[in-house]
């Protein structure tokens, strides 16, 4: 796959001026880059991605097999990024036969995802219950959590970005950074089917809030559990109830909440009936 030009970083450098409570000081600070990305697929154009232009080729690769595009990186041909201009093109190997819906340009920003009556109807394809027997201690939680936000150097300097990371139950694999919580999980998607990563023992920490697209990229992945230091919300947890992943939220200091599928947490012990 190629590449013609060369990532910029996750920041780039800005001169604000900050107020000490006394008088404004000037000081050089540290911004996320917001970076527009317009992937061609087969020629056409089939979506823009605001992100981070960083693990862009992962990105592409978790953002079109989320889509239901593909299903394994080998069916992908070729895929070039110009981040010049700002596009990724991609050619497949079979041309993918795409609904009217799915071809047409689409924008996708940094913060807010797909209407939900677009990717319900999409993600009913490509969403799977998920059947993990992998369990996990409360301490483990723990100990990854406080591994996702030491290993967060962009989030530190900035404030405004989401990290991610695959885990074993003992530590980080790779983690992820992006100023779309989306983006971040479809860069370590990219980067397990572009590695042929087994993902049957694994699971996802996360810093940002657990959504219903959340939820859903964790069962695309194939992830039985999903820890975050934030909240979920309601649909997320229908929809995890539903494909068998279990949410560990507000994962801060000694304390967090299971909220489905608790038998994957050790500690837990069925209500007596």
């Amino acid at each position: 796959m190629e590449k013609r030009i060369k990532e910029a970083g996750a920041t780039v450098p800005w001169t604000a001026y900050k107020y000490d409570g006394k008088e404004l000081l000037s000081q050089e600070d540290e911004i996320a880059a917001e970076f527009p990305m317009t992937i061609r697929l087969d020629g056409e154009e089939f979506a823009t991605i605001v992100c981070t232009p960083e693990d862009l080729e992962d990105m592409v690769i978790g953002f079109l097999a989320s889509e239901g595009v593909i299903r394994f990186a080998d069916q992908i041909g070729s895929l070039s990024l110009d981040e010049e201009r700002g596009f990724a093109d991609v050619r497949l190997l079979n041309k993918h036969q795409l609904s009217t819906q799915m071809v047409s340009k689409r924008f996708i920003g940094s913060c807010c995802g797909k209407s939900r009556q677009f990717y319900f109807h999409n993600d009913a394809r490509t969403a799977k219950t998920v059947l993990s027997r992998t369990q996990i201690s409360i301490d483990q939680c723990l100990y990854l959590m406080r591994e996702l936000q030491q290993n967060s150097g962009d989030f530190q300097k900035t404030g405004g970005v989401h990290n991610a990371a695959l885990c074993t139950v003992d530590q980080l694999i790779i983690a992820r950074t992006d100023i779309g919580r989306h983006n971040a999980l479809d860069k370590i998607y990219g980067y397990c089917l572009r590695n042929k990563l087994p993902l049957k023992d694994k699971l996802l920490a996360f810093s940002g809030r657990v959504s219903s697209e959340v939820a859903l990229k964790a069962a695309k992945i194939g992830v039985g559990i999903l820890l975050s230091k934030s909240a979920p919300t309601d649909l997320a947890l229908s929809l995890s109830h539903d494909l068998g992943i279990t949410i560990v939220g507000f994962i801060r200091g000694t304390q967090l909440n299971v909220y489905t599928h608790p038998e994957r947490i050790k500690e837990w012990k069925p209500d007596p009936s």
